[in-house]
């Protein structure tokens, strides 16, 4: 079994931003040799998540503006405002989660022809954010 590592590292410059990092994820399965297995996609981060969605423009900004209905940044009703002002970040970390497994098969990300993989900042502009990939498998 074979288990490989990579961590791409980039800043964001919006509060709310998709960066699809379907590439590096695939040039993470193909440099690890894995034939056959999984690929763990994770943000390590409490106020960004991972997607899988459509490269589009006008969806990524329905998704966004959906995003900052459901979290409802700068709302005074979240406590956490008090020590931070991104509460709504952490709450949508929370809901969508950091992380997304998929299936490795035959050397290639087993996603649909319309799914592309996405960093999903809550809580930008940041200088310092990663996602971190782990390959495993065969």
């Amino acid at each position: 079994m074979k288990i490989y590592h990579h961590t791409v590292r980039f800043s964001t410059n919006a509060q709310f931003q998709l960066i699809d990092v379907t590439r590096t994820v695939e040039e993470a399965v193909t440099k690890s040799g894995v034939l056959n297995g999984i690929v763990l996609i994770h943000a390590p981060h409490a106020t960004a998540a991972i997607i899988l969605n459509e490269h589009e423009e006008g969806l990524i900004n329905d998704i966004l503006d959906k995003l900052r209905d459901l979290t409802e940044p700068g709302s005074r009703r979240w406590r956490h405002n008090m020590i931070d002002d991104n509460a709504h970040a952490h709450i949508g970390s929370a809901i969508i989660g950091a992380e997304r497994i998929i299936p490795v098969i035959n050397g290639r990300i087993a996603r649909g022809t319309w799914q592309n993989i996405f960093f999903v900042e809550m809580d930008g502009p940041r200088s310092n954010r990663e996602v971190v990939i782990t390959v495993i498998g065969e």
